[in-house]
């Protein structure tokens, strides 16, 4: 489709942009030690990219900048290897070698790190519902009327709520009730929790445990799964350091969408596929983030799907490295999650 020039010229303007945010001109080009062309070559050859949609030309500008369709040649067919600074990688090392007991604080440092090291904002879309599911619950009473319930999940999550206990329930029957709600509803994804404590429980709770039926209605309030609670961001304010974005509107429509979980998991998941997936300005589904690219790699344990990571930033964005990050953090990631979900 292009020449081999046309493309080594295409790459030199994205590289040049991501890298001054100015459009670039012809004579910039050919100073570059490698190039070998004149600047009315360059310049003829950039009309004719600027023709066929892959540049564009700002306003009165003798420079261009490449357009979202030019982001995805480069980004398809020119882009290098990127690697990550010694200093990075040693980042990167000592997060993963610190001892975190809680999913939570994985998933929330990750995206601190990420967003720290890229000046964007970082998304980071925690294990999937359906395959968080409970692994003990204990009931630990605080006096004649309240107790806590304490949920475990094969995720490490460990969540605490204090319900009341129904009158005339001794603590014998509390013991019972922990046994049963063990054997029963231990491996129950979180989602189905509510389901199985009526089909699975209510029944047997009736023989052993008095009021049984508010037991039911305060048991069924201990466990939450919130899309809010999935879902860690990082840097959303680093989009207003970046030039693209002075325009007050347009910010403030990003920033609403970013204030929405469940947006935002629309947004990472609208064609999820395994790997690294770069979407380019308008590629993506939700017009607040047209101006911007978002790429994400999943974390995976085998062929099951955890959740998703993501980078959001302007399209004038350090492909190469971000993709090269978020492939390095996504596996060790996967490593680390192994102590839950192996």
């Amino acid at each position: 489709m292009l020449s081999e020039r046309q493309r080594m010229i295409l790459s030199a303007i994205v590289d040049d942009y991501i890298r001054s945010a100015e459009p670039v001109g012809s004579r910039s080009i050919s100073k570059r030690g490698n190039v070998g062309f004149s600047p009315a070559t360059i310049r003829n050859e950039m009309s004719d990219l600027e023709e066929m949609g892959f540049l564009e030309q700002p306003h009165t500008s003798a420079g261009r900048i490449p357009s979202h369709k030019g982001y995805r040649y480069y980004v398809d067919h020119l882009i290098q290897h990127g690697t990550l600074q010694p200093q990075e990688l040693d980042v990167i090392r000592l997060f993963f070698a610190e001892k975190i007991d809680r999913m939570e604080q994985v998933i929330q440092h990750v995206a601190s790190v990420l967003s720290s090291l890229t000046n964007y904002t970082s998304i980071v879309v925690g294990p999937e519902v359906l395959s968080t599911t409970l692994k003990h619950v204990q009931l630990v009473p605080l006096n004649d009327t309240q107790a806590v319930a304490i949920i475990v999940t094969n995720t490490g999550q460990v969540e605490n709520k204090t319900f009341t206990i129904p009158p005339g329930l001794t603590m014998g029957e509390l013991e019972k009730v922990v046994n049963i709600l063990n054997a029963r509803l231990q491996g129950v994804p979180l989602i189905h929790f509510r389901t199985k404590l009526y089909t699975e429980v209510a029944s047997e709770l009736s023989r052993y445990a008095s009021g049984h039926d508010r037991l039911l209605r305060e048991l069924e309030k201990v466990v939450s799964h919130d899309e809010e609670d999935r879902v860690f961001l990082s840097g959303t304010t680093n989009m207003l350091t970046q030039p693209e974005f002075r325009d007050v509107d347009k910010v403030k429509s990003l920033l609403d969408l970013l204030d929405a979980p469940p947006s935002i998991i629309r947004l990472v998941h609208s064609e999820q596929q395994n790997g690294i997936q770069v979407k380019i300005g308008t590629e993506n589904s939700m017009e607040a983030v047209n101006d911007c690219s978002l790429i994400t790699a999943t974390y995976s344990i085998g062929d099951q799907y955890l959740g998703t990571i993501g980078i959001l930033g302007p399209t004038r964005m350090e492909y190469a490295r971000v993709m090269t990050l978020l492939d390095h953090v996504s596996k060790n990631l996967a490593v680390v999650l192994r102590r839950w979900y192996g």
